[in-house]
């Protein structure tokens, strides 16, 4: 039997109707199904290096800009993306902007 055998077979109803289900529970982010006991605690050095989760994002529109030598040198020795890099805190200012406005 091959893989191309099983991924090709056809659902029945029942299985449909449990893919439907689960699909729908992820969809609205219902999580109380899953049994959480099994899975460690994550660590402190975890929790420390943990990055913010970059949502799926409308297409990005090239820009040039301008930088300081000293902050392109700081981006770039955080390794690869520096220009993602550049977008996530503009975002991320942005959004804390949007949270708290001035007055």
């Amino acid at each position: 039997m091959r893989s191309e055998d099983i991924f090709g077979k056809p659902l029945n109803s029942r299985q449909r109707a449990v893919i439907k289900r689960v699909g729908e529970r992820q969809r609205v982010g219902d999580d109380s199904q899953i049994n959480f006991e099994d899975s460690p605690r994550l660590t402190s050095k975890q929790l420390a290096e943990m990055v913010r989760l970059r949502e799926v994002r409308p297409p990005k529109i090239a820009v040039s800009v301008r930088l300081d030598e000293r902050v392109l040198t700081w981006l770039k020795d955080k390794g690869e993306g520096h220009l993602t890099r550049i977008n996530d805190i503009l975002t991320n200012v942005m959004e804390a902007e949007r949270r708290h406005p001035r007055r």
